[in-house]
């Protein structure tokens, strides 16, 4: 064991007695080694990330999901296809909803991944 020296406000003190005494039978060591396995977790989260993109002609009126632009039947837009990965950004389970992107926002998405 190491002993560490920091300080904390007093509101975080209150909550950090309030979830040892309540999940780990006071003890703050514990609370605190939850608290940061907890926070990695999320860091490098295992879900769905994004692959690539799938080029689509739109038959009706769409929108980038990214941007929010509005674009006529007929234009090209991109659906992302996913993976299995680690990435802060992975969505716990595949969207539901159609996900489409404009070429720019695609091409910023697949940067972000690469």
């Amino acid at each position: 064991m190491k002993r560490l020296n920091f300080t904390l406000d007093e509101q975080t003190i209150q909550l950090l007695k309030q979830i040892a005494d309540q999940y780990y039978h006071g003890n703050k060591s514990h609370a605190v080694r939850a608290a940061i396995e907890a926070l990695a977790s999320q860091l490098g989260h295992e879900g769905w990330v994004v692959a690539g993109f799938v080029p689509v002609s739109v038959d009706t009126g769409a929108k980038c999901h990214t941007c929010h632009r509005q674009f006529r039947a007929g234009e090209t837009l991109y659906r992302p296809v996913f993976r299995r990965g680690r990435s802060h950004k992975a969505l716990p389970q595949l969207p539901r909803e159609q996900w489409l992107e404009c070429s720019d926002c695609a091409q910023a998405i697949a940067a972000e991944y690469a």
